[in-house]
């Protein structure tokens, strides 16, 4: 991405965040008797990119929040910022699903076109972006990429971990995204995952007469409240499903997909032969 991110246009959330950040920086420095472009010397950064940053404009790396702290002698005021200012880099809709999984007890996916977001290794993941038409900036696509990856810290939150279960269409496993290399590490990335006790991966074969899931990759998420969400991605679409005459479907859906796919030790077994086969 660079050093900077800018893309905070129609993001309510991320631009309210932003310009408190921004206040809290500005009055710091003005209180340490700098001007922006003496405060951009002491901290190695340009005055329009210190006055973006304090407009609330664009949003600064964790290494501008530390010097930055050390620069204004703000006692970890200031680097302490970093998990909010880390938060909104991350597009919206990928803010708004980390938050509804971290309240889910149980995680649910299907999916038939690629490996599930949270099973991606980086380099399939940059793969799978690098595929899309028209392609990404290096800026989307790094920024992109990063919240994929965060979102991933779900797996060894200290909090409560939840039970997660992903479908797999077979096709997801021999589509070679990144080549072969990458794919045999993507492989070998849900054998090691599938070993979890709270982790089940079932492989839906490409033989199987019977498929619920024809309509496309959706998740079921069951939440601490009692609540069920659905999720829905689709081209230029991403949605959440909360309606009660919606979820019970999606949840019917994923439980005969369970049914229609190898059990997570057959599937288990199944990538090990695939690895074999390599």
């Amino acid at each position: 991405m660079g050093e900077w991110d800018a893309e905070l246009d129609g993001d309510d959330e991320a631009g309210a965040v932003m310009r408190t950040v921004g206040r809290q920086l500005k009055y710091a420095r003005e209180a340490a008797g700098l001007t922006q472009a003496e405060f951009g010397t002491a901290i190695g950064y340009g005055e329009e990119q210190v006055s973006s940053v304090e407009r609330g404009k664009r949003i600064p790396r964790p290494e501008y929040l530390d010097k930055a702290d050390e620069v204004l002698d703000a006692n970890g005021r200031i680097s302490a910022m970093k998990k909010d200012v880390a938060e909104v880099r991350y597009p919206k809709k990928v803010r708004d699903l980390k938050k509804v999984e971290a309240e889910a007890i149980e995680l649910c996916a299907f999916n038939n076109s690629v490996i599930h977001g949270l099973l991606q290794i980086p380099e399939y993941a940059s793969a799978v972006f690098g595929a899309r038409r028209p392609p990404f900036t290096d800026q989307e696509m790094e920024q992109r990429l990063a919240a994929r990856l965060s979102r991933q810290e779900i797996f060894d939150s200290p909090a409560a971990t939840p039970v997660f279960s992903f479908i797999q269409c077979e096709s997801t496993l021999r589509r070679p995204y990144g080549g072969k290399m990458v794919m045999h590490k993507q492989l070998e990335r849900l054998l090691h995952l599938g070993e979890r006790p709270n982790v089940d991966i079932q492989v839906m074969p490409l033989d199987r007469q019977g498929n619920a899931g024809m309509d496309g990759p959706f998740r079921v998420l069951r939440l601490k409240d009692g609540t069920t969400v659905g999720y829905n991605e689709v081209q230029f679409v991403s949605r959440a499903i909360v309606e009660p005459k919606l979820t019970p479907i999606l949840a019917i859906r994923y439980g005969v997909l369970r049914s229609q796919a190898l059990t997570p030790q057959e599937s288990l077994d199944f990538i090990k032969h695939m690895l074999g086969d390599a």
